[in-house]
């Protein structure tokens, strides 16, 4: 399979040994590289690994002998080991011009979009590189609207995917993704990840606000102790005792109810939980820092765990298809660690996650778990807050200079401060 490549011009000085200034500035040679490899004398040939081929049958097709293949795979076992090629994957095999028999010095396999690796067979010997393609960030704001769900208005206004991961990552505290509704919207400033014109991912989440129910929520990065974490508006952080879901990416299809229509028993009866309609498999995370008190089968849950926390507060995971590597009784556990996996054991009519929490014994709603926020800003970092803040909501309502931008967040520098420090010197 033929494919493009898109080359890398730079400029090389050539160095004159004893030139003099007074003759004229020194002339530029434009190199073209590619992989780190200056490819003025390579004629390049671009192919995608087969269905059952190794490293070693394209190396024997372009003429390099079996013992330089075993040499090259001991010496790419610390480094990357030949048997990691997949099929589908893109490479590059740099060719003499000779005009009698061309020889390959390089393949270059690329790992993914952004990573690849570098086979070398210059001057008899052979030698393996990793390399990395340059990536680009530009800072970018976007905004879009919710008519169903936050992944259809990431698609709808096309968006890269990992966006939606990113902004349940920073409100998975604070906004209910199963009860966003219509209307709401969101404001986000990132940035986005580019190998030359190709989007490869996200990177850092400059502030977002979301509204949610008519309600303003900020995300406001600020770096208290030896973290970066997203605050609001007035400085509380946006991370609460527990989760607002223990599973992403998935729907509800089943609420809290005193009374619910059992879809297996065909009677009414009480339902204390949210079922989570998921693929076999999915991740389920512990909401909160605590205790595995069971582990074990639950009867008609099935595979069962329940976690104590904090503040007379207790978690339960049903119908689970297996259990996370470790969780065991009196294991203890950290919010947002996978603890199991979504299934259909016990009284299930497909892959849910039945989702329950107690409060001091009793059942409660998991949709309306009273919130208990993290530790807030500092009064002696409020000012520098507010210096980050007032920037990043101006930037999400409107827009700004560059030099009114932040773009930075391990050492603020306040106004008041630098100009004190001018006066002082």
């Amino acid at each position: 399979m033929k494919r493009s490549i898109t080359f890398c011009i730079i400029s090389l000085l050539a160095l004159v040994v004893g030139c003099n200034p007074k003759r004229g500035s020194v002339p530029e040679v434009q190199h073209t590289i590619v992989y780190g490899i200056i490819a003025d004398d390579y004629k390049l040939e671009q192919g995608e690994v087969g269905n059952g081929q190794t490293l070693g049958n394209i190396l024997d097709g372009y003429g390099i002998s079996a013992r330089t293949i075993d040499q090259l795979d001991r010496a790419s076992r610390d480094i990357f080991p030949l048997r990691q090629i997949r099929a589908g994957q893109p490479y590059t095999a740099f060719l003499t011009k000779d005009t009698i028999a061309s020889k390959l010095d390089y393949l270059v396999y690329e790992k993914s979009v952004t990573d690849y690796v570098v086979f070398g067979f210059v001057n008899d010997s052979v030698s393996v590189a990793m390399g990395q393609k340059p990536i680009e960030l530009r800072r970018t704001k976007r905004s879009a609207e919710i008519e169903s769900s936050l992944w259809g208005a990431i698609m709808k206004e096309n968006l890269p995917f990992a966006l939606a991961a990113e902004l349940e990552d920073v409100y998975q505290w604070t906004v209910d993704f199963f009860g966003v509704q219509k209307g709401d919207k969101f404001t986000v400033i990132y940035d986005e990840k580019f190998v030359d014109t190709l989007s490869v991912g996200v990177g850092r989440i400059w502030g977002a606000k979301f509204t949610h129910g008519g309600r303003d929520i900020y995300a406001i990065p600020f770096k208290q102790g030896d973290n970066v974490q997203y605050w609001e508006y007035d400085g509380g952080s946006l991370r609460k005792q527990m989760l607002k879901a223990p599973l992403k990416f998935t729907r509800i299809s089943s609420k809290f109810s005193n009374s619910r229509f059992h879809p297996v028993l065909k009677r009414y009866r009480p339902h204390h939980g949210v079922d989570y309609a998921a693929p076999k498999g999915t991740p389920v995370r512990a909401v909160a820092d605590g205790v595995v008190v069971f582990r074990g089968w639950g009867g008609g849950g099935g595979n069962t765990l329940k976690i104590k926390h904090a503040n007379n507060m207790m978690t339960g995971y049903l119908h689970l298809s297996r259990f996370a590597k470790g969780i065991v009784k009196g294991k203890r556990v950290s919010q947002g660690e996978v603890i199991g996996y979504v299934g259909s054991t016990g009284t299930s009519t497909g892959p849910h996650l039945d989702y329950r929490v107690w409060k001091g014994g009793k059942p409660i709603n998991p949709l309306k778990i009273p919130q208990e926020p993290a530790v807030p800003i500092s009064k002696e970092n409020l000012e520098a807050f507010e210096f980050v803040r007032d920037r990043i909501a101006a930037e999400l309502n409107g827009e700004v200079a560059d030099n009114e931008r932040i773009t930075q967040l391990d050492s603020i520098v306040l106004p008041m401060v630098a100009e004190q420090q001018i006066i002082d010197n």
